[in-house]
């Protein structure tokens, strides 16, 4: 019995280290029970369901209300609905969005999606990658209902995706980019140091649930 219960204590405190490596320095946006510091804007809406974020409708966008992140890593957890379903991590937004567009055009979208090619896109509009403007350098997106880790760091002028533990993109501003094909691409240009961060409702067959977004401040050199 004592042996038992030594055990037991002993697996009780490495799982509460190991939650504590785990979770040390990031900050939770999401609290995983409503939507308490974050606002939907344009068509949709979006709900907490079974403790994860997911959308209805759309296109809409939900953003974090609390101030523009910089010099951090944002952590996200997500899987797609379906095998392969359509949404995105918008950052660098440069004013608090009214809308759903101005994210687009101005922020940057790091997208989910792991088969542009079903709406004639190509790579650079692929899972980690940012949209329309990095080609990547992985592409290692789960298919639903896999879960996902992706980690996004804002380093100044630097933006570094890892997807899945695998660097995906590795961007600094003033890198070349393509020229756009579609009128619903980004707009070509330099994002500011510092943005809001919103997470994409892309419409009502394109569902993404989302049960972590987590962000840790870069640690100074």
């Amino acid at each position: 019995m004592c042996f038992f219960l030594l055990s037991a204590q002993n697996n009780l405190k490495a799982q509460t280290i190991k939650k504590k490596t785990t979770t040390a320095g990031w900050k939770q946006l999401f609290n995983g029970k409503d939507l308490t510091g974050w606002k939907h804007v344009g068509k949709g809406s979006s709900e907490v369901e079974d403790g994860m974020i997911r959308g209805h409708g759309g296109m809409g966008l939900l953003y974090w209300k609390g101030g523009k992140l910089s010099n951090c890593t944002i952590r996200v957890i997500y899987k797609m609905q379906k095998f392969n379903s359509n949404s995105g991590v918008f950052i660098r937004i440069p004013i608090e969005p009214k809308e759903e567009w101005m994210p687009v055009f101005y922020g940057y979208e790091v997208q989910i999606d792991n088969h542009p090619e079903t709406s004639d896109e190509d790579d650079h509009h692929i899972t980690g990658t940012l949209y329309s403007l990095t080609k990547p350098l992985a592409k290692p997106g789960k298919p639903g209902p896999e879960w996902n880790t992706m980690e996004i760091t804002l380093d100044g002028s630097r933006t570094i995706v890892y997807v899945n533990g695998k660097k995906v993109t590795d961007y600094k501003e003033g890198d070349h980019t393509p020229e756009r094909k579609f009128d619903f691409e980004p707009m070509k240009g330099r994002r500011p140091g510092a943005g809001y961060i919103g997470l994409q409702n892309h419409g009502e067959d394109d569902v993404v649930y989302f049960k972590e977004v987590a962000v840790k401040p870069l640690v100074k050199k």
